[in-house]
């Protein structure tokens, strides 16, 4: 089972993001990821194996960001490798986290592929990162695109999506697969499993089925599976 963290915060993101990944490493993985805006910049690294090599490799290569979005993938739609390693990015423009599996990716691929996009994993979310990437050359923001593209999308889903179109909104969607919202002060979190964020905050909104999340630094709106704004509860944990 894949597992997601991401945030938006005033400080440096990337130790948020490897601790969460080190907090779900009880799931089951191949390989780990993590994708940061910085100087509208989309800035990936990516390693096949355990959270403690990205974790190197970022030693090596750093990046930072206070935007920012992670991964750990159990293989299903191709095997363990680097190249189908999450995050998943289109053109250096939107990166995208998957948990969940696509069912009508084939169909998505062929029709991506006819509009000359170009597909560099065997994964059922590259399907996606694309599609959003299509919608926001036709539709009025990074919100919108999501909007439009999870309507295409057959199965299961739980997502997190950066875009340089708008680095400073964090959006996260829900169906099938769990996501919950972390609120701290002054800063938002998504992850899997409340477990990942419990060192940032004890304060959880639990995501319903349908729910796209548009997430800022200063505020946070959630819409529900008919596109109405909708109060969800915090819960302390």
């Amino acid at each position: 089972m894949c597992g997601i963290v991401g945030g938006i915060a005033q400080r440096n993101i990337v130790p948020i993001l490897l601790e969460g990944l080190k907090r779900l490493e009880y799931r089951g993985y191949d390989s780990a990821g993590l994708a940061v805006i910085s100087d509208q910049t989309i800035h990936r690294k990516r390693e096949l194996g355990k959270v403690k090599g990205l974790e190197e490799l970022l030693e090596i290569d750093p990046v930072s960001g206070h935007i920012g979005i992670a991964h750990t993938r159990w293989a299903t739609h191709g095997k363990p490798s680097t190249a189908n390693a999450h995050p998943h990015v289109c053109r250096d423009k939107v990166a995208v986290v998957h948990n969940g599996i696509i069912e009508n990716h084939e169909r998505l691929r062929g029709e991506l592929i006819e509009h000359g996009y170009e597909f560099t994993s065997e994964t059922d979310t590259e399907v996606i990162v694309h599609e959003i990437y299509r919608a926001m050359e036709v539709s009025d923001g990074l919100l919108n695109a999501v909007k439009l593209t999870v309507k295409k999308l057959e199965g299961a889903y739980a997502l997190g999506v950066i875009s340089t179109s708008d680095p400073e909104m964090l959006v996260a969607c829900r169906k099938g697969s769990p996501l919950v919202i972390g609120v701290g002060i002054g800063e938002y979190f998504i992850a899997s499993d409340v477990a990942a964020l419990l060192p940032v905050t004890q304060r959880f909104i639990f995501m319903e089925e349908g729910d796209i999340a548009s997430i800022r630094i200063n505020e946070l709106v959630i819409y529900d599976a008919n596109d109405d704004i909708v109060s969800r509860p915090i819960k302390e944990s």
